[in-house]
């Protein structure tokens, strides 16, 4: 199953990242899924932080059993929100990324 979050962006579209796509070496390619990894888990420790002063109550809420599946919840959370385009960590961390490997091949050169 798939879900989308789409956010509001008052004036218009989402801007995306500059990702590298079916061209981009293979090194491009690993350094965004490594920023996206990155954002996915930024995104999914904040809301731990959010949720972290909500009390459960109910017949069913509390305990143990609720922690580990809000702490699931909240990285699958982080996942999508990345994959959907994130909030801009990803593509700040892929450029830096890259900016640092052609730092290092020009040393090295």
């Amino acid at each position: 199953m798939s879900m989308s979050i789409t956010p509001f962006i008052p004036g218009g579209a989402i801007p995306k990242p500059q990702v590298p796509v079916g061209n981009g070496t293979d090194a491009e390619k690993g350094a965004w899924k490594t920023a996206q990894g990155f954002e996915s888990f930024f995104i999914s420790r904040m809301m731990d932080d959010m949720f972290a002063g909500i009390k459960t109550d109910g017949p069913t809420g509390g305990g143990q059993g609720e922690t580990m599946f809000r702490a699931l919840l909240n990285e699958e959370y982080g996942k999508i929100i990345a994959d959907s385009g994130g909030v801009g960590i990803a593509d700040a961390v892929y450029r830096e990324m890259i900016k640092l490997q052609e730092g290092n091949s020009d040393a090295n050169a």
